[in-house]
C-alpha cells in the first residue's frame, strides 16, 4: 500500500482539493482501492466525502489514532492511502510524514507561502521522508509562477505538472465531486491525471528500490 501525505504549515495552500483530487484520480487509473484519511481538526476533507455520492475512495477515521488507522488501511487491503493534515499542528504534521511513503508539498507561488515552506521541508528531512513540492493556485504565464518552481527546485523535487487556479476546482469540491468527474476533458482534469501518473512513479521507484534492497539483504 502506497501512504501519501499532503502537508504544509501554510494554510490555503491547497491540500484538502489536492488530497480528494488525488484520491479519485488515482481510483479512476486503476490504482485503487484508495482510501482517505483526515487528520485536520478542521474536517474538509471529511466534509467534502461527506458530501459525495460517489462509494469511492473510502474513509478510514483516524479516532484510535493513525498507526491504528494505516494498518486498518492494509488489513482491508486498500492500495493507497492519501492523508491530509492541518496546516499548523506541527506535532500531527509529523506524526503523518512519519506513516506516509511520500510527502506531497503544495505551494502557492506567492512569497508568503515560499517563505512558509521551510517548516514542512524541516519536518520531511527530520523524518527522512521522500518529498515533493507541486505549485498549486498557479496562474498560467504568470512570472512568478516560474520563479516559484525555480524557488522550490532549491530545495527538492518540484513535480513538472503545476495545478493552476480555475473555479471549476472549488465548483466541484462543494458538491463532493471532482474536476475529473465533472469535466473529463478540461485542463484541470489533465493536470490531475498527470500529476498522480508522475507521483505513482516515483512510489513505483522507491517500492522497487526497497525490493531490490531486502533482496540483496538476504
Amino acid at each position: 500500500m502506497h501512504v501519501i501525505a499532503l502537508a504544509s504549515r501554510k494554510g490555503g495552500a491547497g491540500k484538502t482539493t489536492l488530497a480528494s483530487h488525488l484520491a479519485v484520480a488515482a481510483e479512476a487509473a486503476g490504482a485503487g482501492p484508495v482510501a482517505l484519511v483526515d487528520t485536520d481538526p478542521q474536517g474538509g476533507l471529511a466534509g467534502w466525502w461527506n458530501a459525495r455520492a460517489a462509494a469511492t475512495p473510502g474513509w478510514i477515521d483516524p479516532a484510535a489514532g493513525l498507526p491504528a488507522a494505516v494498518t486498518a488501511a492494509r488489513a482491508a487491503a486498500y492500495g493507497v492511502l492519501v492523508i491530509d493534515t492541518p496546516p499548523s499542528i506541527a506535532e500531527t504534521i509529523a506524526g503523518v510524514i512519519a506513516v506516509c511513503d511520500l510527502v506531497v508539498i503544495p505551494v502557492r507561488p506567492s512569497p508568503n507561502d515560499l517563505r512558509a515552506v521551510g517548516g514542512t521541508i524541516e519536518l520531511a528531512r527530520r523524518a527522512g521522508k521522500r518529498m515533493v513540492f507541486v505549485v498549486s493556485q498557479a496562474t498560467q504565464r504568470a512570472r512568478i509562477t516560474a520563479e516559484a518552481a525555480i524557488a522550490l527546485s532549491q530545495h527538492g523535487t518540484v513535480a513538472p505538472v503545476m495545478i493552476h487556479h480555475r473555479v471549476d476546482f472549488a465548483a466541484s469540491m462543494t458538491g463532493g465531486a471532482t474536476v475529473g468527474e465533472l469535466d473529463p476533458d478540461g485542463r484541470s482534469a489533465g493536470e490531475v491525471r498527470a500529476l498522480w501518473a508522475y507521483l505513482l512513479q516515483l512510489l513505483t521507484e522507491d517500492a522497487d528500490h526497497a525490493a531490490s534492497a531486502a533482496r540483496a539483504a538476504e
